[in-house]
């Protein structure tokens, strides 16, 4: 029984109260055709020499997918989905290594531009 479709026992969920667990939150994730285009470029990347390794995370108020060169280092491009920020500056943003957002939008296409670009200059 899931949770996250609203058809779970009610039991369930008053049992992991008492037993002081919090009952699941529903996680912010990337939608299939969202990782599709990550994936994509991630993959076009890591044939070109450029990436190695990632690492995808799903908080509860934003889901993160983190670029590394190495796997030792620390990331060197995070794309965030933050749906909070889907009506004022746009839910998706690329962020470097240095913890500055390059790009922010409503269009993820349009964001993960700024790493296309960059890669392809040098």
């Amino acid at each position: 029984m899931s949770l996250y479709s609203g058809e779970g026992d009610p039991s369930e969920s008053r049992a992991a109260e008492r037993q002081g667990i919090a009952p699941s939150q529903p996680r912010v994730t990337f939608n299939r055709l969202e990782l599709n285009r990550i994936l994509n470029l991630y993959g076009r990347m890591v044939a070109e020499g450029e990436w190695r390794d990632y690492a995808i995370d799903f908080l509860k108020d934003q889901a993160v997918f983190s670029v590394y060169r190495r796997a030792s280092e620390v990331p060197i491009y995070r794309i965030v989905k933050d749906p909070r920020l889907a009506r004022k500056q746009g839910a998706y943003s690329v962020i470097g290594a240095s913890g500055q957002i390059l790009r922010r939008g409503h269009e993820l296409d349009r964001v993960l531009l700024v790493i296309d670009r960059k890669l392809a200059l040098v």
